[in-house]
C-alpha cells in the first residue's frame, strides 16, 4: 500500500497502524506527493512476486481474472497481458453506454487483432499483469521518461507496454479476464480524459515508430490506420464545411459515405457481439467529428502539457 505523500497523514495513520502487523500488507509512506508513476514504481521495487498485477482504484475484477492472466503469463516470452474492460456504470447515462461499447470495440477488435501478432500496443492500466523480471529491467527507463525536457507522468500504461515490446517481450490480450471500471458519465470529464489520452498516444506513437520494423507488418498497418483514419475524416469534414460556406450546401455523397461507414462498423460489431445495442454506437460518429477531432488537433498542439486534468 503506497501512501503518496498524503497531506492528512495524521488522520490516516491509525488505519496504517491497524494493518502494520498484518503479513499480507506492506505499507510504504512516501515523504512527498510524487504522482502515480513514481508511487507505482515504489510498489514494484518493494514487491517479491514473479508477477505484478496493476489495477486502478475504480476497477473491480471478476473472481477469475488473476487465474486467466497467469495462464497467459506461463509463456516466458510474454512480458505483459491485459484483460477485457467494461464500464461498471454502463447503465448510468447515454454516455456511459456509449463508452462501454467503445471499450468493447477497443478490446475485442483493436487489442484482439494486435494480440494475434504478439504485440498489444497498450496494456490498459485498469487491468494489466506484468512479469516482474521484465519490469526490473525497464524501471529506470520507465521512471525517466521525459518529453521536451519535462517529466512525463501520464500515459504510464502505454509507455510501459512499448518498453516491454522494445525489450523483446510479447504483450497479450485475454478476453475472458473481465475488469469493470468506472467511466465518465458527463461529456466534460470524458473530453478531459480523452485529451490526456490523446497527448499520451501522440507522444508514445513517435516512440513506437522506431519499434515497428521489428514487429509484424500488421502492426505497422494498424498504427498507420489509427492515425491516418482520423486525419482523413478531419480533411473530409473541413472540405464539407468549406463547401457549405462557399456553395451553401454539402455534397450528398459526403454525408452518405460517412453514414455508410458508420453503419458498416456498427453492424459488424452488433453481429460479432450478438447485441443490437451496438447499432447505437453510430452516435459516436458526430461526437467524433464535432468534439474528438478538434480535441485531438488541440492535443497535438499542446503535447508539452502534462496536466492530469481530472484531479
Amino acid at each position: 500500500v503506497v501512501d503518496d505523500g498524503s497531506a492528512n497523514r495524521n488522520v490516516v495513520a491509525p488505519v496504517h497502524q491497524i494493518y502494520a502487523n498484518d503479513p499480507r500488507f506492506s505499507i510504504i509512506l512516501l515523504e512527498n506527493n510524487v504522482g502515480k508513476r513514481k508511487a507505482q514504481i515504489a510498489a514494484i521495487r518493494s514487491s517479491s512476486g514473479d508477477l505484478v498485477l496493476n489495477v486502478d482504484s475504480d476497477t473491480i475484477l471478476a473472481a477469475n481474472v488473476v487465474t486467466k492472466l497467469v495462464l497467459k503469463m506461463r509463456d516466458p516470452e510474454v512480458g505483459a497481458a491485459m484483460g477485457q474492460l467494461i464500464a461498471s456504470n454502463r447503465n448510468q447515462t447515454w454516455l456511459t453506454r456509449l463508452i462501454d461499447m467503445e471499450y468493447w470495440l477497443a478490446c475485442n477488435e483493436e487489442r484482439a487483432a494486435q494480440a494475434r501478432f504478439g504485440a498489444v500496443m497498450c496494456c490498459c492500466g485498469p487491468c494489466a499483469m506484468y512479469r516482474r523480471s521484465a519490469l526490473t529491467l525497464l524501471l529506470d527507463q520507465y521512471e525517466a521518461q521525459f518529453f521536451r525536457g519535462k517529466p512525463s507522468d501520464f500515459g504510464e500504461d502505454r509507455h510501459l507496454t512499448i518498453l516491454m515490446l522494445k525489450a523483446g517481450f510479447r504483450t497479450e490480450y485475454v478476453p475472458d479476464a473481465i475488469a469493470a471500471t468506472v467511466v465518465p458519465h458527463r461529456l466534460g470529464p470524458y473530453l478531459r480524459q480523452q485529451l490526456r489520452w490523446a497527448r499520451s498516444t501522440f507522444r508514445d506513437t513517435f516512440l513506437a515508430l522506431r519499434l515497428l520494423p521489428e514487429l509484424d507488418g500488421y502492426l505497422t498497418l494498424d498504427v498507420i490506420g489509427q492515425n491516418l483514419g482520423p486525419f482523413l475524416l478531419a480533411i473530409s469534414t473541413l472540405a464539407a464545411l468549406a463547401q457549405l460556406l462557399i456553395g451553401g450546401s454539402i455534397p450528398w455523397w459526403t454525408g452518405l459515405t460517412i453514414a455508410a461507414m458508420t453503419m458498416v462498423r456498427c453492424g459488424v460489431a452488433a453481429l460479432r457481439a450478438r447485441e443490437l445495442r451496438f447499432i447505437g454506437f453510430s452516435l459516436h460518429t458526430p461526437i467524433n467529428i464535432f468534439f474528438l477531432l478538434p480535441l485531438k488537433a488541440y492535443a497535438l498542439c499542446t503535447l508539452s502539457n502534462s496536466e492530469w486534468l481530472s484531479r
